[in-house]
């Protein structure tokens, strides 16, 4: 199939600087792609390619190589010698090993690796020491890599969902400037202490995992405003929740939690929170005063009287749902 129209861009001067045909039925690369030498962008997300040409390690100028969501079965170990990659993505392609000079590519700001069939990665993913964005979601990856907490740049997302870990290795906590992190679905029952110095950290997601407990030290993630814990199995919070004072969204459905600590009055900008399928009896009053809740989810949760601040909150215009 040839290349859709217009889907090469040019310079004034006619070279060729960016390749884009994404989700365009493609099932092989232009015969002349040796010839591009002057593409900075290969975007081709989303079609039927099985290969991946050596050639592409190749184009001196190739800044930013999309092919998520195709059909190849290996990476060629030149690619580790692409002298200009900055940002690479090769997740949804079914992918079950990555050659050891992909390491090599240590001006890497992003790398996506999600929905493959990874089963390890080796320590040489701590040589991308400019990574800013890294996701390993999705894979069958049997450990989290510690050096994955050496990565000093590591600052916007780190995914690490759906792939069975049992652990959380306590050198993330090294990460004081990432903002994202993402553990969901896997099968950790505890966090290492460490993680309370993710100083800079604005949202969690540890949902669908096995907790039963959460450390003392995520009371000192300030920056924080989402955490997500729904669906795991605890049943207590630390007594310094209330610390997390820009916090917005707290989600703890479906936790054996039976009680919610008076610190939880100290979320002054708490907009959603979310107890349904929890076991709480009784609601502590801080949450009335809380001048930003905007929505509180009790549904299939039971508490053994409603408060007589319920109606108050409401009325300001709180959605309370029962």
């Amino acid at each position: 199939m040839p290349l859709p129209p217009n889907s090469l861009r040019r310079d004034p001067d006619g070279t060729p600087v960016a390749l884009r045909a994404p989700h365009a039925g493609l099932t092989h690369w232009p015969e002349d792609l040796a010839a591009l030498r002057g593409l900075r962008l290969i975007d081709l997300d989303g079609n039927r390619l099985t290969e991946l040409p050596a050639a592409v390690a190749g184009l001196p100028a190739l800044h930013t190589l999309l092919l998520y969501g195709n059909r190849i079965g290996s990476v060629p170990s030149e690619l580790g010698d692409a002298p200009a990659l900055r940002h690479l993505s090769l997740g949804g392609n079914g992918l079950a090993e990555l050659p050891d000079r992909l390491w090599r590519l240590t001006g890497l700001h992003s790398l996506n690796l999600a929905e493959n069939e990874l089963t390890g990665v080796p320590d040489g993913i701590g040589a991308l020491t400019g990574l800013r964005m890294l996701d390993l979601g999705h894979n069958r990856l049997d450990h989290i890599p510690a050096v994955i907490g050496d990565l000093p740049h590591l600052t916007d997302y780190l995914y690490l969902s759906d792939n069975g870990f049992t652990a959380v290795p306590a050198s993330l906590g090294r990460l004081d400037r990432l903002g994202y992190l993402n553990l969901t679905d896997n099968r950790f029952t505890t966090l290492p202490a460490s993680l309370g110095s993710l100083a800079a950290l604005r949202e969690l997601r540890l949902y669908r995992n096995r907790l039963t407990e959460l450390p003392d030290t995520l009371g000192r993630l300030t920056a924080l405003r989402e955490l997500h814990l729904a669906d795991n199995r605890i049943t207590e919070l630390p007594a310094n929740i209330g610390g997390l004072t820009d916090m917005r969204v707290l989600d703890l459905r479906n936790n054996p939690l039976r009680r919610l600590p008076e610190s939880v009055g100290g979320l002054r900008r708490l907009r959603q929170l979310d107890l349904r399928a929890t076991r709480i009896t009784d609601l502590p009053a801080g949450l009335a005063d809380l001048p930003d809740l905007e929505k509180l989810d009790l549904r299939w949760t039971k508490p053994e009287t409603l408060p007589d601040w319920l109606p108050a909150l409401r009325d300001r215009g709180c959605t309370v749902l029962l």
